[in-house]
């Protein structure tokens, strides 16, 4: 039942013959992110002069695994590892509505694309930046709340 679907789906993705000639092969290709996780920041609205404004902020994704090969849970058997992403939110109507109501602690998931870029720090020297450019945001709790 599900197996079909796949297969199509995976088929127009892997490879399609053109009808250039000599032969020539067009292969698509998918770049696409799904994260779940928490804000870390409230966003910032940022316009470079004659560009388009853009909204960013950062999110924690959290990876945890049972260390050692125990089968029972214990304490101190649980490993954490938090990763940083930096969203950054181009669509007009979905940067207004991220701008406003996206805040630090707010549990969110976000699809995208990775995009990898460069840019002059202040000392003039070359970096490297890894951004997921946010296509959808689904709000699923407000902010964390606090313990008593």
């Amino acid at each position: 039942m599900f197996r079909r679907p796949v297969l199509q789906v995976f088929r127009q993705f892997v490879r399609h013959e053109s009808e250039v000639p000599g032969g020539l092969a067009l292969e698509r290709s998918l770049n696409r992110v799904q994260l779940l996780g928490r804000v870390g920041q409230d966003p910032v609205m940022r316009q470079v002069e004659g560009k388009n404004p853009v909204t960013i902020f950062s999110m924690a994704t959290n990876e945890m695994w049972r260390s050692g090969e125990s089968d029972t849970y214990q304490m101190g058997d649980v490993s954490q590892k938090t990763t940083w992403h930096r969203i950054s939110v181009f669509r007009p109507g979905l940067r207004d509505l991220a701008y406003q109501y996206v805040k630090k602690g707010a549990r969110i998931f976000v699809e995208g694309k990775v995009d990898y870029g460069e840019y002059m720090d202040k000392n003039n020297v070359r970096r490297q930046a890894t951004t997921i450019i946010a296509d959808n945001i689904i709000f699923l709790s407000d902010q964390i709340k606090e313990k008593a």
